[in-house]
């Protein structure tokens, strides 16, 4: 019997975010970084990642401004990541997110 899919997709986002934060559980720049190149395997997308898109990525994400990421605020990107994929197969935005 197969696994699962959205319980293992929770499982996996978790594990990815505890093993690539620090011992305080936030992602600098840096982690989140190497967690983007790691994780993400899609040429086209890993093609996009650069440092600008990350500056300006943690600028969106880090809503209290400290330099790093903590839990919720990755969930809000991943969040947003989904809004992306969504629309990219439907054609259409869900209606409470922007995915531009």
């Amino acid at each position: 019997m197969a696994k699962p899919r959205i319980e293992e997709a929770i499982k996996n986002l978790v594990e990815a975010f505890i093993e690539h934060s620090n011992s305080d559980l936030k992602l600098n720049k840096a982690e989140l970084m190497t967690m983007m190149e790691k994780e993400i395997q899609n040429p086209e997308v890993k093609a996009k990642l650069c440092a600008a898109d990350l500056d300006k990525a943690m600028e969106r994400m880090d809503k209290n401004h400290d330099g790093e990421i903590d839990f919720k605020e990755y969930l809000k990107c991943v969040a947003f990541m989904a809004c992306r994929c969504f629309h990219k197969k439907t054609g259409k935005c869900p209606e409470t997110q922007s995915c531009h």
